[in-house]
C-alpha cells in the first residue's frame, strides 16, 4: 500500500523515526558497512521503500538512486540485484528516471540483461521499459538490445515473466518502429 502523509504519522507514532532520518540512517549504515551481508541487507531495503511514490523525494535527497547505480558495478550478484531492483521500483517516476539516465544507470541496466539472475534480468526489463523515453530511446533502443529483448518475448517456455515483460516493452517501445 502507497503512503501518504497521515498513513506515515499513523505508522511512525509519536516517537518514531520519520522517514527521511530512517532512510538517512539505512544510507549511512551502508556506507560504514564493511560486510557483504550487511550491504545487501540494507540495499534490499532501500530498494523495499523505492517502490512507494512517498519516498522518491527522500530517496532522491538523499542520493539513493545513485547508490542503486553504484551496486550495480559490483561483483557481488546479490548488490546488482537488489541495486537494480530498486531502480525498477523507482523508475516509474520521470524525475528518478532522469538521475538514472543521467548519472550513466542506462547501460549498467542494459548489461543487467545478460545477468544469471533471473530477478536481475525482470529489473532490468522493467527498468528499461520505465527508463526509455524521447531523451534516451536511441541509447536503450539500439538494435542488440532490441535483439535480446525479443529473445526474452519469444522464450515463453522458459520464463513467463521475461516472456511478460519483454513483450510489454517491445509494445510500447518498439512496436510502431518495426
Amino acid at each position: 500500500m502507497f503512503t501518504n502523509n497521515r498513513r506515515q504519522e499513523e505508522r511512525t507514532g509519536k516517537y518514531g523515526t520519520p522517514r527521511l532520518q530512517y532512510l538517512q540512517e539505512l544510507v549511512s549504515q551502508f556506507q560504514s558497512a564493511t560486510d557483504e551481508e550487511t550491504k545487501e541487507r540494507i540495499v534490499a531495503n532501500l530498494a523495499n521503500f523505492a517502490y512507494d511514490p512517498y519516498n522518491y523525494a527522500f530517496l532522491r535527497q538523499l542520493n539513493v538512486l545513485e547508490l542503486f547505480i553504484d551496486c550495480i558495478t559490483e561483483p557481488n550478484e546479490k548488490l546488482v540485484e537488489f541495486g537494480v531492483g530498486g531502480l525498477c521500483n523507482s523508475c516509474a517516476d520521470p524525475a528518478n528516471g532522469a538521475i538514472v539516465a543521467q548519472c550513466g544507470g542506462i547501460p549498467l541496466v542494459i548489461q543487467c540483461l545478460s545477468s544469471p539472475v533471473r530477478n536481475t534480468v525482470n529489473y532490468a526489463i522493467a527498468a528499461l521499459y520505465y527508463l526509455c523515453n524521447s531523451s534516451n530511446k536511441e541509447e536503450i533502443l539500439k538494435p542488440e538490445v532490441i535483439d535480446c529483448i525479443k529473445r526474452f518475448a519469444a522464450a515463453e517456455a522458459v520464463s513467463i515473466n521475461f516472456s511478460n515483460l519483454a513483450k510489454a516493452f517491445l509494445d510500447k517501445h518498439v512496436s510502431d518502429k518495426e
